[in-house]
């Protein structure tokens, strides 16, 4: 594996585990002030911007010179996603009755997390 290719991987795994982390810490901050259907609506938010996130991570991938899935499969799938995606925050919202703005809230933790590795990235030069 060439250095650059290390270095892309290795921050797409800290940008992987600053969602996690971050989606979290943030629930488990809102728990006594918000309650908990807040957080509950946080996280779902924040999974399905992680599921997001996954999907476009599969999508730049099979873009690339070492594609494993095929382009029609990862067309098809990226074509699907906003579809899932907005019936869950659908169901989240009207069926579970659940904070729409707590779960809009987690939708932003991928950006979050990717400005957590940008200041990563400029506090660790590797020149």
């Amino acid at each position: 594996m060439e250095a650059e290719e290390l270095i892309y991987e290795q921050a797409v795994g800290r940008i992987y585990r600053g969602m996690k982390w971050l989606a979290g810490a943030v629930a488990l901050a809102a728990l006594p002030f918000l309650g908990g259907l807040w957080a509950l609506a946080f996280l779902l938010g924040a999974a399905a911007s992680y599921l997001n996130f996954v999907w476009l991570h599969q999508v730049v991938n099979a873009l690339g010179p070492n594609a494993r899935p095929t382009r029609k499969r990862v067309f098809w799938l990226a074509s699907l996603r906003y579809l899932l995606l907005g019936g869950a925050g659908y169901v989240i919202v009207k069926v579970f009755g659940l904070n729409v703005i707590a779960a809009l809230s987690g939708l932003f933790v991928p950006v979050a997390a990717v400005i957590g590795e940008i200041f990563y990235e400029l506090i660790h030069d590797r020149t």
